[in-house]
């Protein structure tokens, strides 16, 4: 027989999502919290995403700039001291911090793979005795997400994003198979380390999804780094005789022949970039008569909640991050007794995109806000034109551009692409979610010569009634 403990939550799931949610539903109360993880606490973004791919990329943009700034020596990137920096960033993969943490905030800490086995119940298997573990109020699945492996790779062990930000071995000739965040992401520091990358992306533009311009100023900035970027080039097939698990992060095995609709690539390495889903095969949803299809689609019992990647919202770690602090404090408000926190509708979602240069996004891009019924004037402005963006290096490539509801002259979207672009975002994300009109931006004056001029070029770029209440 299981041994049973019982908690007034309990978390499945323990990286940043799941911390978020455990510690919002009891701090300031005598709630209790347990966070189950089978892996390591602080989760996919703490060692193998979002740390590790950006303390990759830093260097690598800094060193960039110095190659497009007069007055400087252009800099060179030292493989073995990238990789340190990387290496430092993960602390050794050593996560006895991240557990800690959840024990100071009086969260209990719990090691192995959990699965729902019934109504508010989880068990929780390890070295040892199976676990069971009973919430009083309330289950969370924050088990993240995992990424897909198209069938013709799945036999030839590729590269995935971890073995990538883990990189050890350097391949002399990569090909990444995508062309969303990772894809460029990761092809952006492989050709600094040394690679020779070669991207097969199937649709027409990179970063679908974004506004067309974004993909463009990226694809040539890769180009300029000695990046062969092939669009609309789908991967149908891949040979691998001698493929073999060497290890994250190695090259696993021999040579690879990647098979496309426009002949055939030879590489050391693949690269597979093709996104990620819900993770949510293995955590017991049928022992609850549930689907992964259910907790996608909100059919939950008021006991169970799905929060972060495994929610199937924006798979961000930021994004997710807010969704638990909402969430972790719904779940401490009704277990009290107590109301709820006011929750404002259509929060926007940021994304950075770490390129070089970035790409920086919040809320709609013009195509999604015509399809969704909106009235909008659009501006757009180079980035050259902007005096202190023009600064920060002597080429300054990239654009920004506005999208804005003519009803009540509010900000629906923006994108900015250029040097250090991610520092111009949290603005708009202000403006969108405190429902700014345009007018009144008028009067949020920026420091000159500062790259958030840009957003006074934006909105001279508007016509002239928007910008008058």
């Amino acid at each position: 027989m299981s041994e049973t403990h019982e908690y007034d939550v309990v978390v499945i799931g323990a990286g940043p999502v799941g911390e978020n949610v455990a510690q919002y539903a009891i701090e300031g109360t005598d709630l209790t919290a347990t966070l189950v993880e089978g892996e390591l606490y602080g989760g996919e973004c703490s060692y193998w995403a979002c740390i590790p791919s950006k303390a990759l990329l830093r260097p690598v943009a800094v060193a960039d700039t110095t190659a497009h700034l007069q007055g400087v020596a252009t800099a060179e990137i030292e493989p073995e001291g990238l990789l340190a920096r990387r290496d430092s960033w993960v602390g050794g993969r050593d996560d006895s911090g991240q557990v800690r943490w959840a024990e100071d905030l009086g969260i209990t800490a719990v090691r192995g793979h959990a699965r729902l086995v019934g109504e508010r119940e989880v068990e929780v298997t390890d070295d040892g005795s199976p676990v069971r573990l009973r919430a009083r109020h309330a289950v969370v699945l924050a088990t993240g997400s995992e990424p897909v492996v198209p069938p013709p790779f799945a036999d030839v062990h590729p590269w995935g994003s971890r073995d990538a930000t883990a990189v050890a071995e350097v391949p002399g000739r990569l090909v990444v198979v995508g062309g969303g965040v990772v894809a460029v992401e990761a092809a952006t520091w492989m050709a600094a380390l040394g690679s020779e990358v070669t991207m097969l992306v199937r649709g027409e533009t990179l970063l679908a999804g974004q506004e067309p311009f974004a993909g463009a100023v990226v694809a040539q900035a890769l180009q300029a780094k000695g990046v062969d970027v092939r669009l609309s080039t789908s991967a149908t097939g891949c040979r691998r005789p001698d493929a073999r698990d060497t290890g994250v992060g190695r090259v696993h095995g021999g040579p690879v022949t990647v098979v496309t609709d426009d002949g055939e690539v030879e590489a050391d390495e693949v690269l597979v970039a093709t996104g990620r889903r819900p993770r949510l095969g293995d955590v017991g949803l049928d022992a609850v008569g549930l689907t992964p299809d259910d907790v996608l689609e909100g059919r939950l019992p008021e006991w169970l909640h799905a929060v972060g990647d495994a929610s199937g919202e924006a798979p961000l770690t930021h994004w997710g991050k807010y969704r638990a602090r909402v969430l972790g404090d719904a779940i401490a408000a009704a277990a009290t007794g107590r109301g709820p926190l006011p929750v404002p509708d259509g929060a926007p979602v940021p994304q950075v995109v770490y390129t070089d240069p970035q790409v920086a996004r919040v809320g709609m891009t013009e195509a999604e806000a015509r399809e969704a019924g909106h009235d909008v004037e659009v501006a757009e402005v180079p980035f050259a034109q902007v005096g202190g963006a023009a600064l920060l290096r002597d080429d300054a490539p990239g654009r920004a551009k506005l999208v804005v509801d003519r009803k009540g002259g509010l900000v629906r979207g923006a994108t900015f692409v250029g040097t250090d672009a991610g520092q111009l975002l949290h603005a708009a994300t202000i403006a969108i979610i405190g429902r700014v009109p345009v007018h009144m931006l008028r009067h949020a004056v920026p420091s000159f010569p500062d790259v958030t001029e840009v957003w006074l070029r934006l909105l001279e770029a508007l016509p002239v009634d928007l910008r008058r209440p």
